[in-house]
């Protein structure tokens, strides 16, 4: 496909975080673009006032009357069902229809690409990956799967030569990529409603991993059963983050290169799953040239990613984050940054499971990263793309928890129950939409300090 014929992109299911990134990018590059949501969100909201229409019904009469066969390209969220009418009036006339990682693809293939792979970390590392490249002068485009927050956006940069994409391992999306330089954070257990089994997508990870034909181009942790260039924390391996310690509630760190020893590194991500992010992210600057001190002014000026262990209030006697964790390991990772930076006080942590597949298929796992905190308020599973399974609610996580302070909140009370809480450190985690409630969860606490 050659996109410079492309005028129209149309884009159904441009709410989602990865769709709307290239919803921007396109219409950076001068295209027209509009699409379909199912519902209203602060992303489509972001996305109209840049001056992209979109609706959200799902009725082909209202596609653009302009958007002709031979100029448009249609990009379609995995997400959306097949019996969807536009999606349908586009195949019927046979348009062009791609999914966003084909086109991803089609994108990367004609520049230097770094792909950023792992069940988790993906967004933070190719975030700070792309602030660093962006803020060292490369001629960047960085494809994100959040809102970075120096940026207000999801696309970093507008450059032709470089760009660095989140490798997504949903759907094998990520095998459509063309890497240079690519790392692997984690190859834990996820997405079992399409894989199927832990060895499955072990066995796609690899496949991904042979892409990069240089080894020394690939970066793994060190517990990963493969070839590539070892990072670690407080470990031998080839980039190695060691001497670290907290100033001002943020790390301060050196860094062993192959070729140097990296002075204390000012980086205000809290926990340690970030510092290993953005370990990853500096070894792979570092071996795409970016000098030393781009990269140091780089990472102490990263302000991080929209719920990503967001900060909504900071105070003495109120601490509120915001965190899009949806995975035990993502869970335990926030409790051990929140534990690190706030010893000894009582932690209130609201969850929203996302996803009856995820919840059944790591049930137990929930319930101990859980428990771990000091007070629970638990909402309904949002189902996002899926219907109702038999005996997977809620109810079910909450009795395997061995927490004693917990409870099951309806949306209409949460408000109330926070409110309700002595906690001083409240956390709210989920993928669903209770990042939708932040504004009213922030407001209603910032009238109670």
């Amino acid at each position: 496909m050659n996109l410079n014929q492309i005028h129209n992109v149309y884009f159904i299911g441009i709410g989602g975080i990865g769709m709307s990134a290239l919803a921007r990018y396109f219409k950076n590059i001068g295209k027209q673009v509009s699409g379909y949501d199912k519902t209203p969100s602060m992303l489509t909201n972001e996305l109209i006032e840049s001056g992209i229409n979109i609706h959200f019904e799902d009725n082909i009469n209202l596609i653009p009357s302009d958007y002709f066969v031979e100029n448009t390209l249609v990009i379609i969220t995995p997400a959306v069902p097949i019996s969807h009418s536009e999606w349908n009036y586009f195949l019927e006339r046979e348009y062009q229809v791609k999914k966003r990682a084909e086109v991803l693809g089609i994108i990367t293939k004609d520049t230097f690409c770094f792909a950023v792979a792992g069940t988790h970390g993906k967004t933070t590392t190719s975030s700070i990956l792309g602030h660093i490249l962006f803020e060292s002068g490369a001629d960047v485009t960085a494809f994100v799967g959040g809102i970075v927050e120096n940026y207000n956006s999801n696309l970093i940069g507008s450059g032709k030569t470089v760009t660095v994409v989140e490798a997504d391992e949903f759907d094998r999306s990520f095998l459509h990529l063309h890497p240079n330089i690519a790392c692997i954070t984690s190859m834990d257990a996820d997405h079992l409603d399409i894989y199927g089994t832990s060895e499955a997508i072990e066995a796609s990870f690899v496949e991904f991993a042979s892409k990069v034909e240089d080894k020394n181009n690939l970066f793994i942790t060190k517990e990963l059963p493969l070839e590539g260039i070892q990072c670690a924390i407080n470990e031998e391996a080839v980039y190695k983050a060691f001497n670290v310690r907290i100033e001002n509630a943020s790390y301060v760190f050196d860094v062993q290169t192959p070729s140097e020893i990296i002075k204390d590194l000012h980086f205000g991500l809290p926990g340690k799953h970030n510092l290993m992010n953005g370990l990853m992210a500096i070894a792979m600057a570092k071996t795409f040239g970016t000098p030393t001190e781009s990269i140091a002014k780089a990472i102490a000026s990263f302000r991080g990613i929209r719920r990503r262990f967001s900060y909504q209030i900071k105070t003495e006697k109120l601490v509120y984050i915001d965190d899009y964790a949806h995975h035990p390991t993502e869970i335990n990772a926030v409790h051990q940054a929140v534990r690190e930076l706030y010893p000894d006080q009582k932690v209130l942590a609201v969850f929203q499971p996302h996803l009856f597949s995820r919840t059944k298929d790591f049930i137990d796992g929930f319930a101990e990263s859980l428990s771990a905190f000091d007070e629970v308020l638990l909402m309904d599973i949002y189902p996002a793309r899926e219907l109702p399974m038999e005996g997977v609610t809620s109810e079910w996580l909450l009795g395997k928890m061995t927490n004693s302070n917990k409870k099951i909140v309806a949306k209409e009370d949460l408000l109330a129950s926070i409110k309700a809480s002595d906690a001083p450190i409240i956390v709210t985690i989920g993928a669903g939409d209770i990042g939708e409630m932040v504004p009213s969860i922030k407001k209603l606490l910032n009238e109670t300090i």
